[in-house]
């Protein structure tokens, strides 16, 4: 079931440098996994500025120092989000290692001169690591490729557990549409995924004998650890500060077309935005693009004042 371990060695060998490796060696069974938890703790959390500064040393002077404290303060993190992938039968050791992958990844590619946080960033590359392992893993037939199908396969059985349909087999009809709605694919999608996930292990049987917790308490939550959740609040605030900025130097006309073809929840046509402001489907489509052009570069403007204000700080705190 479990994919060559020749293969995950080579991309392991992909991390920036050996020390780092070495400091975060993939935990694959259960003594090592216990010696890595203990090192994942000897790590305190970054404040922003902290995390600023390992990151431009690794990124402007590859000092590998500063690239394991960077990478060794993310560890808990890793641990955190792979504990929530439990529940698709694979080892905690195995989904952390890969979630390692990822973290290495996410600092091997993570540019701090964008203005945004490292945290963020490594989030969104662990996930995609340990996601992608499970599908490579699954024992079932082909679960599907795209988006919708990779999301629909992590996020049924928890939608089922919400509606209490976890032993109803085939879904009803309100269940299928709500799951469709909610995830934003066909209904004949959720059938079929409902059917391929249909000869897993009953979600309500025990996990051992002596024991009262059964499989579903191992189903993967979506929802992030506190420290996700404070990271992304300050990220979604700095971008829609960010947005508000950008959107201030569009004209009006610029400003609307903007925001009905690329910030609403049900874009606007070329043909209706055309009619709404007498000119052509290619008029619209220009405005659009400039108007894009002027809002990109005024965000990439703001995060680099505010980039280079922190900076400033760190170089004052550290003098």
């Amino acid at each position: 079931m479990q994919r060559n371990a020749e293969t995950r060695t080579a991309q392991s060998d992909t991390a920036p440098t050996r020390t780092a490796e070495t400091r975060i060696s993939e935990p694959r069974t259960a003594e090592p996994m216990q010696l890595y938890l203990q090192d994942a703790r000897k790590y305190q959390y970054l404040t922003p500025e902290q995390e600023l500064d390992l990151a431009v040393r690794w990124h402007d002077h590859q000092d590998p120092a500063a690239l394991d404290k960077l990478i060794g303060s993310h560890l808990r993190l890793v641990v955190k989000m792979a504990r929530g992938y439990l529940g698709y039968g694979l080892p905690l050791a195995d989904l952390v290692a890969e979630g390692n992958v990822g973290v290495m990844q996410a600092a091997q590619k993570f540019d701090p001169a964008k203005g945004f946080r490292f945290a963020t960033y490594a989030s969104w590359w662990v996930r995609a690591a340990i996601q992608e392992y499970v599908l490579h893993n699954w024992s079932l037939v082909k679960i599907g490729t795209t988006a919708g199908q990779k999301k629909l396969f992590f996020s049924l059985r928890r939608l089922k557990a919400r509606m209490q349909e976890l032993e109803s087999g085939d879904l009803s009809p309100e269940a299928v549409e709500s799951i469709a709605t909610e995830l934003n694919v066909s209904k004949a999608e959720v059938v079929e995924m409902n059917r391929r996930l249909g000869n897993d292990r009953s979600l309500n049987v025990g996990l051992s004998e002596e024991g009262d917790a059964e499989w579903q308490d191992l189903l993967a939550d979506e929802r992030p650890d506190q420290e996700t959740t404070l990271a992304d609040s300050e990220e979604r605030r700095r971008r829609q500060q960010f947005l508000k900025l950008g959107l201030g130097v569009l004209d009006d006309r610029e400003r609307q077309i903007l925001v009905a073809r690329r910030l609403r929840d049900e874009p606007l046509t070329l043909e209706e935005l055309s009619q709404t402001f007498h000119v052509s489907r290619e008029r619209v489509r220009q405005l659009e693009v400039r108007a894009f052009e002027k809002l990109q570069k005024a965000v990439i403007a703001t995060a680099r004042t505010e980039q280079v204000a922190i900076e400033k700080k760190r170089l004052l705190t550290n003098a």
